[in-house]
């Protein structure tokens, strides 16, 4: 069944796979978080996890680590070979990388837009953040209200800066929508949804849910936006090549 799936899809699943249970048994927490994706500003960041990130996944230690990749292969193992035989070896693998490149890029550029938000507040509350950034011991300043407010922020301001984007979820996103922009009347359920949907239906739902998730921070620990980046480029891309394929099936 495995020999079945086609190279590039059965390729991409088998790297996954193997570096999951590397980076989660083997020099862990080291490996896992020299590969995963932190935010370009972070001193965590290494030019690397651009496209490393892509091949991670929660940790078996964290509540659904394991279901995150299983989750995320079998949707792969849906959607890839379809992709993969229609569009080409070539184009399928442009289509998997720069999809997670964009998802990798709108999400931290809402990172950005956060970290922005918060520096100025600090700032205006009288906290030397550029001190802090450069690893100087700070005080906090103002009145005990003052204090309390330049602490959330900083809690806020340490999540951005350590806690790594993981997953193929931006990447595997570009190939459904990329299926969903070549093939829109195809039919499909998903695990909430007990009826079949034509997917040119359900894909816009699903970002509209995501762009919500992820701008209202109610995400829980989910780069929604990493998902949208993906599924834009994906879409962007099949849109392009849409024109040049002769025959849908």
């Amino acid at each position: 069944m495995f020999n079945n799936i086609p190279p590039i899809t059965r390729s991409i699943i088998i790297i996954n796979i193997i570096a999951c249970i590397i980076t989660n048994f083997f020099w862990y927490p080291y490996l896992y978080n020299m590969l995963s994706g932190f935010y370009p500003f972070s001193p965590n960041f290494k030019s690397w996890q651009i496209i490393t990130h892509m091949f991670m996944h929660a940790s078996f230690r964290e509540t659904g680590g394991f279901m995150h990749i299983l989750f995320n292969m079998l949707t792969l193992w849906s959607f890839g070979p379809i992709l993969e035989q229609s569009l080409g070896e070539k184009k399928y693998l442009i289509l998997y990388f720069v999809s997670g490149l964009g998802a990798f890029f709108l999400f931290n550029a809402w990172n950005f837009i956060e970290v922005q938000q918060v520096t100025n507040e600090l700032q205006q509350l009288g906290f030397n953040v550029n001190a802090y950034l450069s690893g100087a011991r700070v005080q906090y300043v103002g009145n005990a209200e003052s204090i309390i407010q330049q602490k959330e922020l900083l809690d806020n301001l340490s999540k951005i800066m350590t806690t790594p984007m993981v997953g193929a979820s931006g990447a595997i996103f570009g190939v459904v929508a990329a299926f969903a922009t070549l093939y829109p009347d195809s039919k499909i359920m998903m695990m909430f949804i007990p009826v079949p949907m034509k997917v040119k239906y359900l894909m816009p739902i699903v970002i509209v849910v995501s762009i919500y998730l992820g701008v209202s921070g109610n995400g829980g620990g989910i780069a929604h936006l990493a998902h949208v980046g993906g599924a834009l480029v994906g879409w962007i891309l099949a849109r392009i090549w849409k024109k040049h394929l002769y025959r849908f099936n």
